[in-house]
């Protein structure tokens, strides 16, 4: 028996060393890199983070890989550090050392995607599965110890810096107050939750100067009685759109939902149902966008770095607007003064309604990934289908940002007026994100 054991032992090594390593055709498939994205997008759901907080999980992990590509590519990638807010450092390769780069630029988006994320070990089976294929492929056993290491100090430098944006900081402060100003912001149903990360704007941004540098202008002025009012016009209009929805209307607004936790409510039964928030959304059209044009894995990379930083700053943006003019939202509204049982389309989410995030966010990442991946990028968006939601196809990403314009509309969950401006304040955004950052040579 033991010979036997032996004998099939020596005849496993045999065909194993006699097998042409093929670790890259799996390790550098860009499409991995997608994958790994989605996995962490998982987490982030499973775990119940908000569409801003989710924006900081996906940024810091996006860099931490990014900055593993442009070390492995410094002839056609540019580091980040010195071009984002504090980023002063990354640790470099050692030198005479082989690493594999998309290799460890895998393992340090999970690294510090788990690391910002938490629980702690929520990725370690992936990282675990992505060790697995590199040794069962062929990869030698000092390049992955090589590259294993070098993903270990690149995501030590990224969370070092992360650990300094003032986000502890902020789990600490003051909740939103409440008072009974008809204009005001209070929760609405069903859960009436609290107001969701009112001191947003003390993050240190990434590409944005601070919190402030846009000056965002001031909503209607409130005004409920005057029928030739801006703000009445606008209240009407929302009603009677969401009061006489088409088929198509619904679907664009049940589309860009990215709702990460609708309460649902069935008599005395309650339960949550979950999606990808709006940046998590927004980084699958990455993918489906990179896939689109045939994006190499490195081309891949940037492109979510890119986009998860303007979807950071955007957020920034618009949550400081948000808590500076503090207004109601629709459903408040007409509940109070036209229809005590009007309810909108979608689920009314628990922050102020001007300006509006989804509109500022899509439109900022739409510039970021049309500017690594190119403009008049048809595609059909597949994301929604794992949550039951057929398709939606776009001509570009910029398309997508504006058909999301009209969705919050219908939804019944901003005003018209919101949408607009937030559309091209998440454009500036974007755009400033595109013209400041160097990354592709």
């Amino acid at each position: 028996m033991r010979r036997f054991l032996f004998f099939m032992l020596v005849l496993t090594v045999v065909f194993t060393s006699c097998k042409k390593p093929d670790y890259k055709n799996i390790l550098h498939d860009p499409a991995l890199y997608s994958r790994t994205v989605h996995e962490l997008n998982g987490v982030v759901m499973g775990n119940n983070f908000t569409p801003v907080v989710a924006s900081r999980n996906y940024a810091y992990a996006s860099i931490a890989g990014y900055e593993v590509i442009a070390a492995g590519d410094p002839g056609h990638y540019k580091s980040l550090v010195d071009q984002l807010n504090g980023l002063t450092k990354v640790a470099k390769p050692a030198p005479n050392q082989e690493i594999d780069y998309e290799y460890a630029s895998l393992l340090a988006f999970c690294k510090v995607g788990e690391a910002v994320t938490f629980p702690e070990g929520s990725l370690k089976y992936y990282t675990d599965s992505l060790h697995q294929i590199a040794v069962t492929h062929g990869m030698p056993s000092e390049v992955i110890t090589n590259s294993e290491n070098y993903a270990k100090a690149v995501s030590a430098s990224i969370m070092a810096w992360s650990k300094k944006d003032n986000y502890l900081k902020t789990r600490s402060m003051s909740k939103f107050s409440i008072n009974d100003s008809a204009w005001r912001w209070v929760p609405t149903p069903p859960a009436y939750s609290e107001a969701v990360e009112p001191h947003w704007s003390e993050i240190r941004t990434m590409v944005m100067h601070n919190a402030k540098e846009y000056s965002v202008p001031p909503p209607p002025v409130f005004d409920v009685k005057n029928k030739d009012s801006k703000y009445y016009k606008e209240v009407i209009y929302i009603k009677n759109s969401v009061d006489s929805l088409t088929a198509e209307q619904a679907h664009i607004a049940d589309f860009w939902d990215d709702n990460p936790g609708k309460l649902n409510v069935s008599g005395h039964v309650m339960f949550v149902t979950k999606k990808f928030s709006p940046p998590g959304h927004w980084l699958s059209i990455v993918g489906i966008g990179a896939k689109k044009v045939n994006a190499d894995f490195n081309t891949t990379v940037c492109a979510y770095a890119k986009t998860s930083i303007a979807l950071f700053d955007a957020f920034i943006e618009s949550w400081t607007a948000k808590y500076i003019y503090k207004t109601a939202r629709p459903e408040t509204i007409i509940n109070k003064f036209f229809d005590p049982n009007w309810r909108p389309h979608l689920q009314t989410p628990p922050f102020p309604e001007y300006t509006c995030g989804h509109c500022t966010i899509s439109a900022s990442a739409a510039e970021a990934l049309t500017s690594v991946l190119g403009d008049k990028v048809a595609y059909t968006d597949t994301s929604e289908l794992e949550f039951g939601i057929k398709n939606r196809s776009f001509k570009s990403f910029r398309d997508a940002a504006n058909e999301n314009v009209w969705a919050r509309f219908y939804g019944g969950i901003h005003f018209h007026n919101s949408c607009v401006v937030s559309n091209h304040f998440g454009k500036v955004i974007g755009d400033s994100v595109v013209w400041k950052l160097v990354m592709k040579k």
